[in-house]
């Protein structure tokens, strides 16, 4: 792992496993579906879907013989094709994941990676930026945090 430049693919998907084993992933995901159901974003797609829903079901009539899957899936496709699903969820994503993007999930993800590349060695706290030089290596043992700032 020491001998792995930033940015190999070997070494960061040596770090997303180690983020998953961690459970960092399933812990954004609850904090986030914690929120969701009361944000603007949501209600309005829910609302949205469930009127183009509506609409569509009041043009057939229901009987024993009507097929449901396939009356389900004409549904499903356009709903897709509308772009209504995907307008939606990026303004759903903007009012949930993004405000916890820097104060939350950053700074968890940092430590976790920062004790993945070099163990015992990060402090709780953030360290402070370290002045840029451009061009160099940062020294052996910095957190890959701090080798940012070099």
């Amino acid at each position: 792992m020491a001998g792995l430049p930033p940015g190999d693919p070997q070494l960061v998907s040596m770090i997303v496993n180690h983020l998953k084993t961690q459970g960092l992933f399933d812990q954004f995901r609850r904090d986030c579906l914690a929120d969701v159901d009361t944000k603007p974003a949501y209600l309005n797609l829910k609302q949205r879907v469930d009127n183009f829903v509506s609409n569509h079901l009041s043009n057939h009539t229901w009987s024993p013989h009507l097929n449901k899957n396939q009356l389900r899936n004409n549904i499903r496709q356009l709903v897709l094709q509308s772009g209504m699903l995907e307008q939606g969820v990026d303004r759903i994503v903007a009012q949930v994941v993004d405000p916890k993007i820097n104060h939350i999930f950053r700074p968890q993800v940092e430590r976790v990676v920062c004790e993945f590349l070099s163990p015992g060695s990060c402090s709780e706290e953030p360290p402070a930026p370290l002045p840029s030089t451009e061009g160099e290596l940062p020294p052996d043992g910095l957190c890959w945090q701090q080798a940012l700032y070099f």
